[in-house]
């Protein structure tokens, strides 16, 4: 089977803007050497501003489409990101449960950038009941980390980000790397966890403006590294680095979000980019 890229299967909504979701998906993985299978979850009704309408998927489609392609196709790896229904989660946890060697990279997609609710308190609860034990990496933004640790009966209101990857990962997912953008700090700060604590942690420059699907493209290129066989602390630093040269030279074609540009190396720069990182093992 050499002869062909390594395969991933990303199961993800529609954007008819190209800026998140399916769309971001299928060129991420694309740029990175793979070939992307997508399997829709939902379609959505937005523009670079944010998301309007949503229109979940019947749940046995999503699975039949998942099944068509994984039983033609070897799949290397999975990527969840929207998922649209509690239906859909519990189809696709059944699914992905028929390959546990295939690592999963997951996005929790629980509002939009402008904060439009994606996901209802049932479907975060059978997010962390079926999804999360069988991920091998969860990738939140630290709001959406903090939503998925919070319980009625919790006092803390604003926990620090090493206890939400304390308690996610105890959910039973192997990694869990909580992204900075949306904490108050001059550099985004990226925390890789696993079972033994804090594994890397990677600061990058704020970039001036919004951008519409980073968090989409983050985990579409984690999964595809993954896919073509590199180690997590490999693939989750080269996938920041990929995400922050894509945002950097993102455009803003609407009125609304930058939209990262996944295809910067394959445009002629007068200057190539340096790597701006700096990272803490």
């Amino acid at each position: 089977m050499s002869d062909i890229p390594p395969i991933v299967l990303t199961f993800a909504a529609t954007d008819p803007s190209c800026g998140a979701g399916m769309q971001a998906d299928i060129l991420t993985i694309a740029s990175m050497g793979c070939h992307p299978l997508a399997v829709v979850t939902a379609i959505t009704v937005q523009d670079t501003s944010g998301v309007d309408d949503v229109l979940p998927m019947d749940a046995e489609w999503v699975a039949d489409q998942a099944r068509a392609v994984l039983e033609d196709m070897p799949v290397a790896a999975f990527k969840i990101g929207l998922l649209g229904s509690l239906e859909n989660i519990s189809a696709i946890a059944e699914v992905i449960s028929d390959y546990p060697d295939v690592p999963l990279v997951f996005d929790p997609v629980l509002s939009s950038g402008r904060g439009d609710e994606l996901a209802n308190e049932d479907m975060v609860d059978a997010m962390r009941e079926l999804l999360l034990p069988q991920t091998t990496i969860l990738t939140p933004n630290s709001l959406e980390a903090r939503r998925l640790i919070q319980e009625e009966d919790n006092e803390q209101d604003d926990p620090e980000l090493s206890e939400c990857a304390k308690r996610i990962l105890r959910l039973g997912c192997e990694y869990v790397l909580i992204t900075g953008t949306h904490e108050n700090t001059p550099k985004v700060i990226n925390n890789l966890y696993g079972e033994r604590g804090l594994v890397r942690s990677d600061n990058w420059p704020r970039l001036p403006g919004i951008y519409h699907g980073s968090g989409c493209t983050l985990a579409a290129a984690i999964a595809a590294l993954l896919a073509n066989g590199l180690s997590m602390e490999d693939a989750v630093h080269e996938a920041q680095e990929y995400t922050w040269e894509a945002l950097k030279y993102g455009f803003r074609p609407g009125m609304g979000q930058h939209i990262p540009d996944r295809l910067f190396w394959a445009r002629d720069e007068e200057e190539e980019p340096e790597d701006e990182s700096e990272t803490r093992h």
